[in-house]
C-alpha cells in the first residue's frame, strides 16, 4: 500500500493506494504538489483512497474502489479507470462537503486577475475551451469548480487537471504537445478520458484568488460560427443556480452571494466552433471594459 499527500489549495488531500497507475499518473500530473513523504504534522481535509476490490475478482477482472473517510460514493471502476476515479472522487468530496463556499460546476479563468465562470454541462466543449485558453494566456483556477467566498464576487483557485474526452484528446495532444497528460481511462460512462496537467504558472498562483466579471455558457458546435447572446440577469440566474453544487445546503448565503454576482457580472450564451474567435471576444469584450 502506497500512501501520498496532495497540497492542492484550499485543500489538502491524503491518499492512500495499492494500484500504481494512481500514485504514477497523481505524480506527474502534479508535480510539486504531490508528496509521498507524508507530514505527520500537516493538517489533513480529506483521507481517501483507491485500491483494488477484494476477492477473486481482483485476479481476472480487477476493479477500483474510491471511499473518502471510509464513504464509498461511487460503484467499483475496471482498475485501468482508477487515476480518473479518483479525480471525480476529488471533486465529489469537496462538492458534498464543503460549506465555507458558493461552489459552481463551472470552469475559471483569469486575465489580470480577472475571471470568467464558464458553467456548462457535459458535452458542450467546456474542457476542451479551458485548455485553449489555459495555453495561451489566461491563468487556470479551476477546470471543474468555482470556490466563490459568500459575500464577494472573490473566486479561489482550486487548481487541478484539466479532463478531457473523446475526439477532444487526439486535439489537445496535437495542440499542445509540450503538457503533460495521464494515462488513458478507456470506456468510461463518459468514454474515453485523460487528465492534461496545468500549466506551472496555475499552481504557482495557486493562493491567489480572482475577481468575478463574467459569466459565459458556452455550447461547441462544429458546423457554427460565433453567436453571442446576452442573457438577461433572471435567465443567467437560473443557469447558475442549476450548476451549483451546494446552492440549498448553505441557502441564504448562496443566494445572496449568486444574486450579488449576477448584478455585478456580464453573463453571455455563445455558440462557436472557432477557439481563436472565443478568446478574442472573452478579451476585448469582457476583460478589457470591466
Amino acid at each position: 500500500m502506497q500512501t501520498f499527500q496532495l497540497n492542492l489549495p484550499p485543500f489538502m488531500f491524503q491518499v492512500e493506494t495499492n494500484i500504481p497507475l494512481v500514485a504514477r499518473n497523481a505524480n506527474i500530473i502534479y508535480g510539486d504538489a504531490y508528496s509521498d513523504e507524508i507530514d505527520l504534522l500537516v493538517y489533513v481535509d480529506y483521507y481517501l483512497s483507491a485500491t483494488y476490490s477484494g476477492g477473486i475478482r481482483r485476479f481476472y477482472k480487477p476493479q477500483a474502489r474510491f471511499l473518502c473517510d471510509e464513504r464509498e460514493p461511487f460503484q467499483p471502476l475496471t482498475a485501468n479507470q482508477a487515476y480518473a476515479m479518483l479525480e471525480w472522487g476529488m471533486n465529489w468530496t469537496v462538492a458534498a462537503h464543503e460549506l465555507q463556499y458558493a461552489i459552481v460546476h463551472s470552469a475559471v479563468l483569469a486575465k489580470d486577475d480577472k475571471a470568467i465562470l464558464f458553467p456548462a454541462p457535459p458535452g458542450s466543449g467546456k474542457s476542451t475551451l479551458t485548455a485553449h485558453l489555459s495555453q495561451n494566456g489566461w491563468r487556470l483556477l479551476s477546470d471543474e469548480m468555482a470556490l466563490i467566498i459568500p459575500g464577494t464576487n472573490q473566486v479561489i483557485p482550486f487548481v487541478r487537471p484539466i479532463c478531457l474526452k473523446n475526439s477532444s484528446i487526439a486535439l489537445a495532444k496535437h495542440c499542445f504537445p509540450e503538457s503533460v497528460f495521464s494515462t488513458l481511462a478507456a470506456d468510461t460512462g463518459k468514454g474515453d478520458v485523460i487528465h492534461m496537467a496545468p500549466p506551472k504558472a496555475a499552481f504557482e498562483q495557486n493562493r491567489t484568488p480572482a475577481a468575478i466579471v463574467g459569466i459565459v455558457y458556452p455550447n461547441y458546435k462544429a458546423d457554427r460560427k460565433l453567436d453571442i447572446y446576452q442573457l438577461t440577469m433572471t435567465e443567467s440566474f437560473m443557469q447558475l443556480v442549476d450548476n451549483s453544487f451546494n446552492f440549498t445546503a448553505i441557502g441564504k448565503s448562496s443566494f445572496d452571494t449568486l444574486t450579488s454576482l449576477i448584478e455585478k457580472t456580464k453573463h453571455f450564451e455563445i455558440f462557436y466552433n472557432d477557439l481563436n474567435e472565443v478568446d478574442l471576444f472573452l478579451t476585448e469584450d469582457i476583460i478589457n471594459v470591466t
